[in-house]
């Protein structure tokens, strides 16, 4: 059973920076995933086995996915935060063969509980 644990995240004035941790991050494809509420769950930025990323519109240039495979850990730091980024953010990864990231939900089988951000302007 694949246990995914979100932290970072909290409060966070428009303009400023946080980052978000995910642990374990050994999976094929990973990637992080919000819903705001009364808003369906989209896809944020993922990244595959060999570094390569995917970016929502609505984030590039402002957030960035990466790993560290010593720490064994996933992170999305998040740059230029506005009201809108506020959301659940989740943690996802796909177990089996991933061919490349995607921001489609179903291409991923294991999920976190979902750590909160909340930006103000």
């Amino acid at each position: 059973q694949v246990q995914l644990v979100e932290s970072g995240g909290g409060a966070v004035q428009a303009g400023r920076s946080t980052r978000l941790s995910c642990a374990p991050s050994g999976y094929n494809c990973m990637g992080w995933f919000r819903q705001a509420p009364g808003k369906e769950r989209e896809g944020v930025a993922t990244i595959g086995y060999d570094g390569r990323s995917r970016y929502a519109d609505s984030v590039k240039g402002r957030f960035t996915i990466s790993k560290d495979n010593a720490k064994n850990t996933l992170y999305l730091q998040m740059n230029s935060l506005k009201p809108e980024d506020t959301a659940i953010y989740y943690c996802a990864a796909r177990t089996f063969r991933c061919s490349g990231p995607t921001l489609e939900l179903n291409d991923y089988n294991y999920w976190g509980q979902g750590t909160q951000v909340t930006v103000s302007s």
